[in-house]
């Protein structure tokens, strides 16, 4: 028995090891689509969702009331609900706590105004996304918003990993528009690689900052370049050794549930974490298109 023992207890030790520095990665949705001003919103939303469950990946989807417009933009969160996806608050108007002339009352009315129209979904869950990641530019509104939150019973829904997805949708939807299609498909596979870049790129800073490798929560948007690559991005994920679990479980992990001591507080939360540890040669913001118009520039893919 002390024998069998013997050779369980490395491997248990192993096999934990193995899990504990897993690259495990959650996707989450921010904005909404809005179909009185994107004609093709219903069909981009079905596509994700379908590609969603083809994969057997649950998701998140963060709708701000101003992205998503009236009751049609409405029925198309309700299709996520239906799917099994979890709805949170990306608040209503999408403006940022950080930004000089936003008041920690006046956005946490937008938070709460946000809060009354998504409640009734089945699978809603009160956690807020942050409008550009930003949590507050002065310890009154970062400390402050944080109190409210406590007080309602709210939790931050906070990305390990962000990426400037948004960037790459406006170059792709313009490509599109002007009947470059070699281009468009180019700009899409140069997403694919970028978004697997910013991954490996937070799951490196992580793992020197906390020692591990976290289960990491990837903010994405619900946009047409998401709709058209999103099983591509998922194999791409899978093929690298990714998994894919719930957000969440994601937001379980520990990292969610201690916000950094950080002013302005926001963007990433493995970044914040490396900000307050000192690691050097941190570009901010932590993710921007003035990063990524040069490569595709040098590639000849801006139109």
């Amino acid at each position: 028995m002390l024998t069998i023992i013997r050779f369980i207890s490395p491997l248990a030790v192993l096999l934990w090891s193995s899990l504990s520095f897993a690259q495990t990665l959650s996707l989450t949705f921010d904005d909404g689509l809005n179909p009185d001003t994107q004609t093709q919103a219903e069909v981009w939303n079905q596509k994700i969702i379908a590609v969603l469950k083809d994969a057997g990946i649950t998701a998140m989807v963060f709708p701000s009331l101003a992205r998503i417009g009236g009751d049609q933009g409405m029925s198309l969160i309700m299709e996520w609900a239906q799917a099994g996806h979890a709805v949170g608050n990306h608040t209503a108007s999408h403006r940022s706590l950080a930004a000089k002339d936003m008041t920690l009352a006046d956005f946490i009315l937008d938070v709460e105004k946000a809060d009354a129209a998504l409640n009734h979904f089945p699978t809603w869950v009160p956690m807020l996304r942050f409008p550009y990641l930003k949590e507050g530019d002065t310890l009154e509104k970062r400390d402050g918003f944080r109190s409210w939150m406590n007080a309602h019973k709210y939790r931050p829904a906070p990305v390990s990993i962000d990426a400037s997805d948004w960037y790459y949708n406006q170059i792709y939807s313009t490509l599109l528009k002007a009947g470059l299609q070699e281009k468009a498909v180019r700009v899409k596979a140069a997403y694919i690689e970028h978004l697997l870049d910013r991954a490996s790129y937070y799951d490196g800073l992580a793992k020197q900052v906390l020692g591990r490798s976290p289960l990491h929560v990837m903010l994405l948007h619900t946009s047409e370049i998401n709709a058209a690559a999103l099983p591509e991005i998922v194999a791409a994920f899978r093929k690298r050794g990714w998994a894919f679990v719930p957000p969440m479980t994601a937001f379980d992990d520990p990292v969610y549930t201690s916000p950094p001591d950080t002013l302005p507080a926001g963007e990433s939360v493995i970044w914040a974490n490396a900000k307050v540890h000192g690691v050097a040669g941190l570009r901010y913001p932590a993710e921007d298109s003035v990063y990524e118009e040069p490569k595709l520039r040098s590639a000849g893919l801006l139109p």
